[in-house]
């Protein structure tokens, strides 16, 4: 009982609420989408994207401060006109990164992330331009996600949820084709289908939530809200729609539950709902593991 009292107290207040609401979207969204992202062995391209958001969000809050500076009452934090077309240009380029291309694409996506993380690092750095007096923790945020569970503000849960709509929208209108293109790419093209265009929607989506991830679970912890339910899902289940629905729902429920036990313990949301995946992953498995010995 004390358990639900304090969830009741808790609840009380919007912030709370609006995580609650943010963890579930961006997990849903994520878990859309990350099983193509595993069978296609395009895991590296959400790897490498939430690098290159972490340097655009420094960009971001340079430009946010510097707009500030001269207008004090634009928010700062309503820079997601910089850090989405930053991302999304990235993810575009990564994919062009074919067999024809001087740099390979494993290597591109190292040097992009990397080159994106240090960059952001040292801008949000030098004395040249204004900066919070607080960088290690704005760093911290930004990587690891928000250390408070109360920062969520209504237009960031706004934003969200448009954005999500319109991500399971378009998963939904186009589904028949991603699943063409995940399993058989060539196959695809021959019947008339244009695969590259849908992997750029594929990799723009990917972009999309890796931008709206942030303020949940940070930068460095977005692939895991993306591969850990397709990969739990498809250790018990074989086909397509089935692993799409379980990790769909398997994620939704890792974020609630972890958000919940941030809420309770006051652990950073982020890596507890990553820890929650983790936990779910290693269950999976077991389960798994014992339908293959039941077979046998």
């Amino acid at each position: 009982m004390e358990i639900f009292d304090t969830l009741s107290y808790y609840f009380q207040f919007s912030q709370v609420r609006y995580a609650l609401i943010v963890g579930v979207l961006v997990a849903l969204c994520a878990s859309l989408l990350g099983v193509t992202l595993v069978l296609k062995r395009f895991s590296f391209i959400g790897d490498g994207l939430s690098h290159v958001a972490f340097g655009a969000m420094a960009v971001s809050s340079i430009t946010g401060a510097l707009v500030s500076a001269w207008k004090p009452a634009i928010d700062a934090s309503g820079n997601m006109l910089i850090v989405m077309p930053i991302t999304v240009l990235s993810a575009v380029l990564l994919l062009r990164t074919g067999k024809n291309a001087k740099v390979k694409g494993d290597a591109a996506v190292a040097m992009i992330s990397v080159g994106a993380l240090a960059i952001g690092y040292l801008l949000m750095n030098l004395d040249v331009f204004p900066k919070s007096a607080n960088i290690s923790g704005d760093v911290c945020s930004t990587l690891f996600g928000s250390l408070s569970i109360l920062t969520l503000t209504h237009e960031e849960v706004n934003f969200c949820i448009i954005v999500s709509l319109i991500v399971v929208a378009v998963f939904i209108f186009l589904y028949n084709k991603i699943f063409s293109v995940t399993f058989d790419e060539d196959f695809a093209t021959a019947t008339g289908t244009k695969a590259s265009v849908y992997n750029l929607i594929i990799a723009i989506i990917i972009a999309v939530i890796i931008v709206i991830s942030m303020n949940l679970v940070g930068s460095l912890l977005i692939s895991a809200l993306i591969i850990f339910p397709a990969l739990s899902a498809m250790r018990v289940l074989k086909s397509f729609k089935a692993v799409t629905v379980c990790s769909a729902c398997l994620s939704v429920f890792c974020a609630s539950l972890g958000i919940i036990i941030s809420i309770l313990f006051s652990t950073p949301v982020g890596s507890t709902i990553v820890a929650v995946d983790i936990a779910a992953f290693g269950v999976f498995s077991l389960i798994g593991a014992a339908k293959g010995g039941f077979k046998r």
